[in-house]
């Protein structure tokens, strides 16, 4: 089973201003990863090739980056998860920009089995809410994917109860997101 999983949002900005949100990534001022729901985007070390971190259960190292306009990471964990996540920024021709999540992987053994029933739904909640952010983030309205109740059931159970709710980035004055 080879996995792909895209997911992807126009947003009404430059390559320069959507390539600043992933360059934020894991810093003290991410301004892309949804870490009001979510566990926290972590590396050993300012954003670059050979940075080693994760969130939550799943672990990582940057393989490549380009600032400004890509990264990808190598997944370390789960056992089985084997494979590449990245962050592209493709411009448009009106000058305006896409942003790209694409998950490729070849999930072996138990993984064959829980990435289905457990972390896709998950990592597609996730990515959504980055992309939401995003959105809010460069001035547009986020378009919010609400969380499914399987979403919602398994951050109840993998957080024993103490799951926190889908935060809604709205663009406050001024132009930058709060979070409700």
């Amino acid at each position: 089973m080879v996995v792909r999983d895209v997911h992807e949002r126009a947003l009404s900005a430059s390559p320069a201003e959507v390539g600043a949100l992933i360059d934020s990534l894991a810093s003290a001022h991410d301004r892309l990863w949804p870490r009001e729901s979510w566990p926290r985007m972590r590396l050993d070390r300012p954003l670059e090739v050979g940075a080693v971190g994760g969130h939550g259960p799943i672990g990582y190292r940057v393989e490549s980056y380009v600032p400004g306009q890509t990264v990808v990471f190598r997944l370390s964990r789960p056992k089985g998860f084997d494979g590449i996540h990245r962050l592209d920024v493709v411009e448009q021709p009106d000058g305006s920009s896409l942003l790209r999540h694409v998950l490729e992987m070849t999930p072996r053994g138990r993984a064959r089995i829980v990435w289905p029933l457990a972390i896709r739904p998950l990592h597609c909640a996730l990515v959504e809410d980055a992309l939401a952010k995003a959105e809010a983030e460069v001035g547009q309205p986020p378009r919010i994917v609400p969380w499914s109740r399987r979403v919602r059931a398994l951050r109840f159970v993998l957080g024993r109860g103490r799951s926190r709710r889908q935060s809604v980035p709205v663009v406050a004055p001024g132009g930058s997101p709060a979070c409700r």
